[in-house]
């Protein structure tokens, strides 16, 4: 073969692959797509997953089944999505958990590796936490909860749903600049933490705003703090951390989609676009505002380098705290 001959046939092939590639997109789905969530039923991930799926399915006329594969921190679920096949019709529902959990976790626990197993989709939104109490915990001020803390070191404990989610990092993180020393009790999702927390189990929680309003507004647990850098239009008499004296103390639980890695780039690509037009529907930003929900908008580009950043930042956190 000359290399003419070579060139046209490696161009024809590119050609082909290129249109075969295009068509795939074009008609995509053409069956169910079911959507891991690796965290338990009723938590911020699992109600998103659930709202985009319904949307989806009205979108693409396919339905967009969700399969909730919990424990190990979200590892479990995670590494069910990064090893199923790569085409587009199983997706991952993740969270801060997952970036945290590159430096919270060993390689030989974590089983994945994020940024070379799944390729990402698209941001779905973020959320301020709160931190509360049982209202039987003698504080109306975080400034109270740690002063109490403080005087009983290693007495107080605090729930979460579970090893390296955003709110045992939250947590730890809180530790660490309030100067206390509280015990971590991680259950396996947040509806069991909460339920802890509301049961008198254990005495503290941080957790998402949309997930604990109902919660405060029952008077089932007394907030102390928002997470964010403005208070919560959901809990507006509630002062933020940094009102509250930590200065400095922000976080919040972000949700976006991933694909196994090696999912093709138009169907990458279909499935951004079909998220960043749910996020900015007037009924969708409308639900989320009252929640306590901010849209997030991004290219697959942009959220791949989110995503790094995030992994960095989480990276700064574990080093705060012991890997307990």
């Amino acid at each position: 073969m000359t290399a003419r001959s070579f060139m046209l046939a490696l161009a024809a092939g590119l050609l082909g692959a290129f249109a075969a590639s295009s068509s795939l997109a074009q008609d995509y789905p053409t069956h169910a797509v079911r959507i891991v969530v690796p965290f338990g039923a009723g938590g911020p991930a699992d109600v998103a997953a659930r709202l985009i799926g319904n949307v989806f399915q009205e979108s693409f006329g396919q339905p967009f089944v969700i399969e909730n594969r919990t424990g190990a921190g979200g590892v479990i679920g995670t590494v069910e999505a990064a090893k199923s096949p790569a085409d587009g019709y199983t997706l991952l529902m993740m969270s801060n958990t997952q970036t945290a959990n590159e430096s919270l976790l060993t390689p030989d626990k974590r089983k994945y590796e994020l940024m070379r197993d799944l390729a990402p989709i698209a941001p779905v939104n973020y959320s301020d936490l709160v931190v509360v109490v049982n209202p039987q915990v003698p504080v109306k001020t975080l400034a109270e909860f740690i002063a109490l803390a403080k005087s009983q070191p290693g007495k107080l404990n605090y729930a979460s749903s579970g090893q390296g989610t955003p709110y045992h990092m939250a947590g730890e993180l809180f530790k660490a600049m309030a100067g206390i020393d509280i015990v971590h009790v991680p259950y396996r999702n947040s509806g069991e933490a909460r339920s802890g927390v509301i049961g008198g189990q254990v005495q503290m929680m941080i957790d998402a705003v949309p997930a604990m309003a109902p919660n405060v507004a029952e008077n089932q647990v007394r907030p102390l703090a928002t997470t964010g850098k403005q208070r919560s239009a959901v809990l507006p008499n509630v002062p933020t951390t940094i009102e509250a004296g930590v200065l400095g103390y922000e976080a919040t639980i972000w949700l976006g989609l991933m694909a196994p890695a090696g999912t093709p780039k138009p169907v990458i690509d279909k499935l951004n676009a079909a998220v960043n037009a749910m996020v900015k529907r007037p009924d969708i930003v409308k639900l989320w505002t009252e929640q306590g929900a901010v849209p997030m908008s991004m290219t697959p580009e942009q959220f791949d380098k989110f995503l790094r950043g995030d992994i960095e930042k989480w990276a700064d956190v574990v080093k705060k705290f012991d890997k307990s």
